[in-house]
């Protein structure tokens, strides 16, 4: 058994979710505590891959990125790199359909706890780097880490974006869910078998884990009180 699929499933995954992290992380909390014109409709296009079918994210990044897209001939003249048909064709359409995940978790976490605490450090002299280092980032790590995990849940599994963008190219962007599918349409039903119960195992054990990490906080929280 090839166990490329895998590798590469998590090498993609790990990438877009750190880089969903971090770009998640700062967005929302520039939109939960500020408000500007626009700032809905901003918030809607942010949401929006979640609701759209992947082909049709899928085809939009390759509109964008492909040689004669306006970004894709912009990297192509300046660093002569070319995003579509490669990994990290697969690693940007990751990212774009796990974004809106990783978004609202963190714009629902850094709206839950009291802005008094962050006002009280203010005053006091604080900067706003090291208020939210001390404060804002600690109070919103849980509903942020369950931005993460479901992040590089979705990553593991995107499918549709991925074979526009990335297409099938075995030992290059050949990831879980496109060995499935073409080992399927081969009529190779035990790889697809076995790929696809490979897939279930990750994504449970890292749903599972998400669980019982909140279930023990929430029991810790509550015998403090």
């Amino acid at each position: 058994m090839n166990f490329t699929p895998l590798i590469l499933s998590l090498q993609i995954a790990g990438i877009a979710t750190a880089i969903v992290f971090i770009l998640g992380t700062v967005c929302a909390r520039i939109m939960a505590r500020n408000d500007f014109p626009g700032k809905r409709p901003l918030e809607a296009l942010i949401m929006l891959p979640l609701v759209l079918p992947p082909t049709v994210v899928g085809f939009g990044l390759l509109y964008l990125f492909g040689r004669n897209g306006p970004i894709g001939s912009l990297l192509l003249q300046l660093f002569d790199f070319q995003i579509v048909f490669t990994w990290a064709g697969a690693v940007l359409a990751a990212i774009v359909v796990a974004f809106p995940l990783m978004y609202q978790s963190a714009a629902a976490s850094f709206q839950k706890y009291d802005q008094s605490l962050e006002n009280a450090a203010f005053t006091m002299g604080a900067s706003r780097w090291r208020v939210f280092w001390t404060i804002s980032f600690p109070l919103a790590w849980p509903g942020l880490l369950a931005g993460l995990v479901l992040t590089f849940a979705r990553a593991l599994g995107e499918f549709g974006a991925t074979l526009m963008v990335a297409g099938y190219i075995p030992n290059e962007t050949e990831t879980i869910p496109l060995a499935i599918y073409f080992a399927a349409e081969s009529g190779n039903t035990e790889a697809a078998m076995f790929w696809t119960i490979s897939i279930i195992i990750l994504g449970f054990a890292a749903i599972l884990w998400l669980n019982w990490w909140s279930g023990r906080n929430i029991l810790r929280f509550t015998s403090e009180k």
